[in-house]
């Protein structure tokens, strides 16, 4: 077989055209016919007892043409891939047209297949974006080594009044015009004072009460409490049945020595901002990245072919169901949930997958430009580093990866390098933390917890079965459309790419041969990988 033709058409695809010659398909036809002849039935003869002539006079000349195809076409594919290692495509390449000469001049075969995409840099080179500090202010390690003595305080029954930071231990009933509501009474109901649990003033006016003592508690509920009872004014009449207070340890070195490996206060809290520190200069960093990856797809200019889109999306989806069955969930029970089909839920990822593929693009031309090379012992730490990660053999990890794919990779990330190091960063106002715990800001908005019950017996309630607030009902979805971070937007590791880069099959886009019989042409061969 030979190329007749290679072009590049208007929709940036190669149509490539391939000469079988006859000897090369009447090959394929006779090892068709010995594949089939034992299932093909002729009255007179026992299976596959039958002559190729025999069965062709009985059934048609070209009955045997199919089966021949699906011999063929994958040797053409891999001839084609093997043959022209001097144009860069992308995708599968398809089967388009299949012409078998009637005067048995042997096939002609056409094969369409996406062109790499030309990019047309802009500035990479000096960008700026925001970079937040790292710093880490006092409060929030004193606020972390007070989350480490509430985990580790003793709670201990208090004879005395109430107050705040007491759990207590209430029942009561309430009242709205003389009469009891449904769901405003419980009993054994624990409630700690100043978490803002309840609704807005009920704690306060617990304070000072006394074991045993009883209290009629006058409120009005919230605007956005459940709409029989929004804006009404309330009786609870509540009995305060018992005080636990919780007992702080001191706050020295005999602490940290039971809350960490460190013998002193000074190095416990040293340690726990360092890891404060780590953290936000990691989120720093990935945001820095991120904002420059912005502007550096911004000045490209580039045309996307839409095989390299759906390839992406291929992708993100199978990472999200491995993601979903390691949490021991079923993709399809998910979708049910959130009410998306799977078109819907490609769709949603098609932005941040073209924004990861333009990103991809965009680092490869500079490493092109760049003239960006690796070396073996690179290359050779990759994959022992893949190896060690995922416990695998590294023969194993070259197999299933192949080197080129890896050299890919390291010039990827050299180019993010090479973008992230001659960046600016702007000056960002230091990070502050939020005056109030998000978990306790949406307290605030809650109308009442489900009293919990840690009181002799068995606690009966029947409190307010007030409508939650959509504040309160946010459903944890999948980010469906989730912006690319720098690391997912450049390289993988290589046991990771390794699903990633398997050959896939060209496929027959309504392709029939040109004969009288026209038998349809079934393709699996293995995709033409991507040609630099």
């Amino acid at each position: 077989m030979k190329i007749k033709s290679c072009e590049l058409g208007e929709k940036s695809e190669y149509q490539i055209i391939v000469e079988v010659t006859p000897e090369e398909f009447e090959s394929a036809v006779g090892k068709a016919f010995i594949k089939a002849r034992k299932s093909v039935f002729v009255p007179g003869f026992r299976k596959g007892k039958a002559s190729r002539k025999i069965i062709e006079g009985m059934y048609g000349a070209t009955v045997f043409h199919p089966d021949a195809l699906d011999i063929i076409l994958p040797e053409v594919v891999e001839f084609v891939d093997k043959e022209q290692n001097d144009i860069k495509t992308v995708g599968d390449p398809q089967v388009t047209d299949i012409d078998i000469k009637e005067d048995k001049s042997g096939v002609v075969v056409t094969i369409s297949h996406a062109a790499y995409p030309e990019v047309k840099l802009g500035e990479y080179k000096g960008l700026s974006a925001v970079k937040l500090s790292a710093d880490i202010p006092e409060s929030l390690v004193d606020a972390e080594v007070e989350t480490a003595r509430n985990r580790n305080a003793r709670i201990e029954k208090a004879e005395r009044p109430a107050v705040d930071g007491d759990i207590t231990i209430i029942d009561f009933d309430g009242y709205v015009d003389g009469k009891q509501f449904e769901g405003g009474k419980a009993e054994g109901f624990e409630l700690e004072l100043g978490s803002k649990a309840f609704i807005p003033g009920f704690e306060d006016q617990l304070i000072g009460m006394n074991p045993g003592e009883e209290r009629d508690i006058e409120l009005v509920f919230p605007e956005e409490y459940t709409p029989e009872l929004s804006g009404k004014p309330v009786v609870f009449k509540v009995k305060l049945v018992e005080i636990k207070e919780k007992l702080l340890p001191e706050l020295d070195d005999e602490f940290a020595k039971d809350v960490s490996e460190f013998d002193t206060l000074k190095e416990y809290k040293a340690d726990i901002k360092q890891r404060l520190t780590d953290a936000k200069q990691s989120e720093s960093d990935a945001q820095f990245e991120n904002a420059l990856l912005d502007k550096l797809i911004e000045n490209i200019e580039v045309e996307v072919p839409e095989v390299m889109i759906e390839n992406q999306i291929d992708i993100s989806v199978d990472n999200f169901v491995r993601q979903m069955q390691s949490y021991g969930m079923d993709p399809a029970q998910y979708l049910k949930m959130t009410g998306m089909t799977p078109e819907e839920f490609r769709a949603n990822m098609r932005e941040g997958c073209e924004k990861t593929v333009k990103i991809t693009l965009a680092l490869d031309k500079i490493a092109e430009v760049e003239s960006i090379e690796v070396s073996d012992e690179e290359v050779e730490n990759e994959y022992k580093e893949a190896s060690e990660r995922f416990e695998m053999e590294i023969d194993k990890i070259k197999e299933s990866v192949p080197k080129d794919r890896i050299v890919k990779d390291i010039k990827s990330r050299h180019a993010l390098k090479l973008v992230t190091d001659t960046a600016k960063a702007e000056d960002a106002p230091a990070f502050e933390p939020e005056e109030e715990p998000k978990a306790e800001k949406k307290a605030k908005t809650a109308v009442k917890p489900k009293p919990a019950a840690k009181t002799k017996g068995e606690a009966k309630s029947d409190e307010p079965k007030a409508k939650e607030k959509a504040s309160d009902k946010e459903e944890k979805t999948a980010k469906t459309d989730e912006k690319p971070t720098a690391k997912k937007a450049v390289v993988k590791k290589a046991s990771e790419k390794a699903s990633e880069d398997a050959p896939k099959k060209a496929t027959v886009k309504k392709a029939e041969p040109k004969a009288e019989s026209k038998p349809k042409a079934k393709v699996t061969a293995k995709k033409a990988e991507e040609k630099k």
